[in-house]
């Protein structure tokens, strides 16, 4: 019978060893096992994010999810589970396994303790000029468009040497191409509407100027029309040029915070 009990013992002890977690790294004395590092594939996977290097791109995740936690916590800033997953449902990210929905709440922890200490400690700090306006506005135009109506000349076929004279207004453009022979074609549209090449071509163009000629066409923006879903624009585009500038700054305040942390990875795969 004891021989038995032993037996069954040794059974349970091996079952328990094949089943146990591999701690892969620490980091801040916070343990990551493989299966933490799984489960973050799994997630970053369901997001979309498929890399051949997806395990070393999870246990970094993972490593940068509790440096920020750990500091945010310094400053009071401790995001619950419970805070998690209502980000989470909002998300659609409700059928998880217990596994993954623990990185999941592990990463949006992270994510809203970093956007709170970004938002207290580095964005009130930043200054932006007109410059800084200007660019985020272009970089607006180019991805997305603005929600204003445009009434554009498009030439097609255009010589790279010709020389179009600047016009009174969209009449005088019309015939400055007519007189050349040619065929301007008139468009009015909402900007956002228009495709991606227009957009980065027209981007900046002040009003009755000739776009450089690109692959033979040529833009004229001859009138702008700005809608109600303008007026708050500006300062959508001053906060946007804000944040961008606190993002920069918060990733290099991440990185001295990776080098002050106490991070050992024990396997050499992930090194």
């Amino acid at each position: 019978m004891k021989k038995i009990c032993l037996l069954f013992i040794s059974v349970l002890t091996f079952i328990g060893t094949a089943h146990s977690a591999t701690v892969i790294a620490t980091v801040n004395g916070n343990p990551i096992t493989d299966i933490d590092i799984t489960s973050r594939v799994e997630l970053m996977n369901k997001q979309g994010k498929i890399s051949s290097i997806n395990r070393k791109l999870a246990l970094q995740n993972i490593i940068d999810d509790y440096i920020k936690i750990n500091h945010a916590a310094m400053f009071n800033v401790k995001p619950s589970d419970k805070d998690a997953d209502k980000e989470l449902k909002r998300m659609n990210f409700d059928n998880l396994s217990d596994s993954v929905r623990s990185m999941a709440r592990l990463a949006v922890r992270s994510d809203i303790a970093w956007g709170v200490i970004t938002a207290r400690t580095i964005v009130p700090t930043i200054k932006v000029d007109d410059s800084d306006i200007k660019e985020e506005k272009t970089d607006l135009i180019i991805e997305r468009g603005l929600p204003i109506e445009l009434t554009l000349l498009r030439l097609t076929d255009v010589p790279s040497n010709i020389t179009l004279s600047k016009p009174k207004n969209c009449d005088d453009a019309v015939k400055i191409v007519e007189d050349l022979g040619g065929y301007p074609q008139k468009i009015t549209a909402m900007q956002y509407e228009l495709s991606d090449e227009i957009r980065s071509q027209i981007a900046d163009l002040p009003i009755l100027t000739w776009s450089t000629p690109q692959k033979g066409t040529v833009f004229l923006v001859c009138k702008e029309t700005k809608t109600k879903e303008y007026q708050n624009l500006d300062e959508i585009i001053k906060q946007n040029a804000i944040y961008k500038k606190a993002s920069v700054i918060a990733d290099q305040q991440l990185k001295q915070l990776r080098r002050k942390a106490v991070i050992i990875i024990n396997d050499e795969r992930y090194k």
